[in-house]
C-alpha cells in the first residue's frame, strides 16, 4: 500500500500558475505509475495527467496539453504537476494517484491522496 499526500493547492488569479506536489510513502514508490485527477463541484472525477514509473511516458488530457507538465523525482518519492495559464475552469480538488498499471482510462485503480483544492479566480 502506498500513502499519498498532496500539497501546493490554493487560490490563484486567472492566467497564473501553481505547482502541486504529491509525496509518497509505504511500498516502493519508484515502481508505481503516477497520475493526477481532478473533481470539480457536482462533477465526476476526471483524468488530468500521468507519468510512467520510470518517467519514460507522460500522458495528458487534451485540455491540459501545453499548459500542465507532470514530472517525478523518485529520489524524493514525489510527483509534481506544474500548472500554467490557469482558468476558472481548472477550479477543482486535485487528487494524486499511484498504480501498478500504466493505464489511465479509469479512476477505479490504485491508491489515492486526500486531495488539494485549486481555486482560480476570474
Amino acid at each position: 500500500q502506498v500513502q499519498l499526500v498532496e500539497s501546493g493547492g490554493g487560490l490563484v488569479q486567472a492566467g497564473g500558475s501553481l505547482r502541486l506536489s504529491c509525496a509518497a510513502s509505504g511500498r516502493t514508490f519508484s515502481t508505481y505509475n503516477r497520475g493526477w485527477f481532478r473533481q470539480a463541484p457536482g462533477k465526476e472525477r476526471k483524468f488530468v495527467a500521468a507519468i510512467s514509473w520510470n518517467g519514460a511516458n507522460t500522458y495528458y488530457a487534451d485540455s491540459m496539453k501545453g499548459r500542465f507538465t507532470i514530472s517525478r523525482d523518485n529520489a524524493k518519492n514525489t510527483v509534481y504537476l506544474q500548472m500554467n495559464s490557469l482558468t476558472p475552469e481548472d477550479t477543482a480538488v486535485y487528487y494524486c494517484n499511484a498504480r501498478s498499471v500504466d493505464s489511465w482510462s479509469s479512476d477505479a485503480f490504485g491508491s489515492w491522496g486526500q486531495g488539494t483544492q485549486v481555486t482560480v479566480a476570474s
